[in-house]
């Protein structure tokens, strides 16, 4: 590792944080490795990129000389110079400086960064929209910050704007129509905009920059991908996502941010994508301020900070209907759960592989949900191994005529699913059981399972029960009542949390397990529900079904006892 000391404000703040100098979390720590590393590679056959302080330099000046702080802060004043932070002039530096070594354009093309809420980032982010609108050097730049409500969209945008009017030669060059909420340059022909939804008809869109903000609001990619898809004939087009954390873990920034993780640890290499991601480490008591800066690299630097996430989280601790905003919010840390949610997602995430057992020939159990005909239904496969853990399979279907309406109130990428192959989509306007039935007969057949097992809920009883039997299977009928599943529910996220259950990382299961939420009776019976409509928990509910056998079926008692709830009472006790 080169030791770099009083150099470029972008590779002195890499050497602080690896040094030590600096408290940081895991993922800065790795991010300014990655920069000290490329340093010592630049220019090499296989890694065509340098660091050109000059080009970061000019950035940093746009900002000093151009942009104003457009109200009073912890420690500025209302039209002051804006003077980046150190680690906001690594973030920017790093963005700006790191250029192709034969065409001399940026090298990155993306850039995500996540840090908790009043770190500078709106005033950061009109620094960069201003400076690709203004002085990148791009003929007809379009500019546009992106979030779920115009509002939202606007305060970055509108940052930006107020920074035009604060500083005379920005206003020679740029004329703003508030009205439209748009400003227009005068002398390149470019535009910058807040993003409304109908960007898609936007006449000659070819975004040369795109802010996302708050991303961990968006529930799907739509936004991201209409700026994706429009910056094709761009030479050095950015997409620069900014957040906080949040606490829906089946959103696309929850995805995004897994993503640049692992871009991080090396598992995946995107020389293309710049990232920052300020949080604490996984053991890090919350309640320890010396943890704070590692997510709150600008305001845990005061006193007055330090009092306000001090206060927040006394708030948070007093009232726990507040916890989860300040966690998420001013903590930056995703929840992995929901307030009364089921499983603690973070060891469901830990139980998954992509090195699955090899299950053939093994006993298998299946449960079907089949739900309303006009929504999924799901079957999962529960396959007790030698060393007492559980494998765990599980498939969706869902009606084509209904597919596309489905993706738009339940805000979910269904039809990535269906390409990926963890959902079929069957003929007609509901589901065919006809296609489920082949499902279930076809993975027995391929994986040559033992015990031909179908567990049902009262519901599904009907047509496809007797086909079930037909096949020569034996279908079990579970009864949906409390006092039935509460102890099968209990019991899964126990061995979840004890790691002995194994699935594949299905993204449409594991929607559905963060999804699911518990109900209980005055007894603590619990069993899974779900708050709204568009979350669906049925691939969570048939692998439940399944659990009923897999677990408490004793092998020398006729299967048609478990059905009866009076039994299933007395096993339990």
């Amino acid at each position: 590792m080169i030791c770099l000391i009083n150099h470029h404000p972008t590779t002195q703040y890499a050497h602080d944080v690896v040094s030590g100098k600096i408290t940081a979390g895991k993922y800065v720590i790795l991010a300014c490795k990655r920069h000290l590393n490329d340093l010592e590679r630049q220019g090499c056959k296989d890694f065509p990129y340098v660091f050109e302080e000059a080009k970061a330099d000019k950035v940093f000046k746009f900002a000093e000389t151009h942009c104003r702080h457009i109200e009073d802060g912890l420690t500025v004043k209302q039209g002051d110079p804006v003077t980046l932070d150190p680690f906001l002039k690594f973030i920017v530096g790093s963005i700006f400086g790191w250029v192709h070594q034969d065409t001399g354009m940026r090298r990155f093309r993306k850039a995500y960064e996540q840090v908790a809420r009043k770190n500078s980032k709106s005033t950061t982010l009109g620094v960069v929209g201003l400076y690709m609108f203004a002085a990148d050097g791009e003929g007809g730049p379009q500019v546009y910050t992106a979030a779920t409500q115009r509002d939202q969209a606007k305060i970055v945008y509108g940052a930006s704007e107020k920074m035009v009017e604060l500083d005379k030669p920005l206003r020679k060059r740029i004329k703003i129509q508030k009205s439209r909420s748009v400003m227009l340059h005068r002398k390149n022909g470019g535009r910058m905009m807040p993003l409304s939804r109908d960007a898609k008809k936007m006449d000659g869109f070819n975004p040369h920059c795109g802010i996302i903000d708050e991303y961990h609001e968006h529930r799907t990619s739509e936004m991201y991908d209409v700026l994706i898809s429009g910056m094709g004939m761009r030479r050095q087009p950015l997409i620069f996502v900014i957040t906080t954390a949040g606490f829906n873990l089946s959103s696309p920034c929850y995805a995004e941010y897994k993503y640049c993780k692992k871009v991080l640890e090396g598992i995946y290499q995107n020389d293309e994508y710049f990232i920052y991601i300020a949080e604490m480490d996984k053991d890090d008591d919350i309640n320890d301020e010396g943890n704070w800066i590692k997510c709150n690299p600008l305001l845990a630097q005061t006193k007055d900070g330090l009092k306000y996430l001090r206060g927040e989280l006394k708030i948070a601790q007093d009232q726990p209907d507040k916890r989860r905003g300040v966690y998420t919010k001013n903590f930056n840390k995703w929840l992995d759960q929901k307030e009364d949610g089921f499983m603690d997602m973070d060891k469901w995430e830990a139980c998954g592989t992509d090195d699955f057992p090899d299950v053939r020939g093994h006993v298998c159990i299946s449960g079907i949900d089949l739900s309303k005909k006009i929504d999924l239904t799901s079957v999962g496969f529960e396959i007790p191994l030698m060393d007492g853990r559980f494998a765990v399979l599980s498939h969706s279907f869902i009606p084509e005529e209904t597919l596309a309406k489905k993706m738009q109130t339940d805000n979910v990428p269904y039809d990535l699913w269906v390409q990926q192959g963890w959902i079929t989509v069957t003929p007609g306007a509901v589901v065919d059981y006809r296609y489920v039935l082949k499902y279930v007969v076809d993975k027995f057949e391929e994986y040559k399972w033992k015990g031909k097992e179908v567990c049902y809920d009262e519901w599904s009883a009907g047509l496809i029960v007797q086909d079930f039997s037909d096949e020569g299977f034996e279908t079990v009928e579970i009864k949906q009542r409390i006092t039935t599943l509460s102890e099968p529910t209990k019991n899964f996220r126990e061995l979840v949390y004890q790691k002995k259950i194994i699935h594949n990382n299905n993204p449409v299961l594991t929607w559905a397990v963060s999804n699911a939420v518990e109900i209980s009776d005055p007894n603590e019976n619990i069993k899974l529900a779900k708050n709204k409509s568009t979350e669906r928990i049925d691939p969570i509910v048939s692998l439940i079904n399944a659990h009923v056998r897999a677990v408490f079926a004793e092998p020398k008692v006729d299967v048609s006892e478990f059905a009866e709830e009076d039994v299933l009472n007395k096993l339990w006790g």
